[in-house]
Formats: structure tokens, C-alpha cells, sequence
């Protein structure tokens, strides 16, 4: 089923992936480090989970009111 914006879902998809690898990187070098969670770690989680909310409202109908994550 393809809905009318699928394709910005799609475009979003990719940038919360492209978050994701960034959050990794941080995480990576914090652990070679000997530091702890980065602060801007929290930023691209919260950044990528604001985008994951954007997904799922394009490729709903508008009828579900659930939010990823709310169960």
C-alpha cells in the first residue's frame, strides 16, 4: 500500500538512520575514551525519535492516534 507521502517517510527514514550512525560514532569514541555517554548522544536520540513520530504519521491514515513506543 503506498500512501501520499511515502515518499517524505521514506527521505525521513534516511535521516534518522544517518542519526543513528552519528549517535554510534559518538558512542564509539566515548568508549575508546574511557567517557561516558555523550551529551549530544541524548540530542540524536531525541532528534531521531521526533523523526521516527513524523514516519508514522505520514504512513497512517490519521485514524491511529498510538505514537511508536507508547505501548
Amino acid at each position: 500500500m503506498n500512501g501520499p507521502f511515502d515518499d517524505l517517510a521514506d527521505q525521513l527514514e534516511a535521516v534518522a538512520a544517518e542519526l543513528d550512525d552519528r549517535a554510534f560514532e559518538l558512542l564509539r569514541a566515548a568508549a575508546a575514551e574511557g567517557r561516558g555517554r555523550p551529551v549530544d548522544d541524548k540530542r540524536l536520540t531525541q532528534a531521531r525519535r521526533a523523526i521516527e513520530k513524523a514516519v508514522h504519521v505520514l504512513r497512517t491514515d490519521g485514524s491511529d492516534r498510538s505514537w511508536p513506543g507508547d505501548e
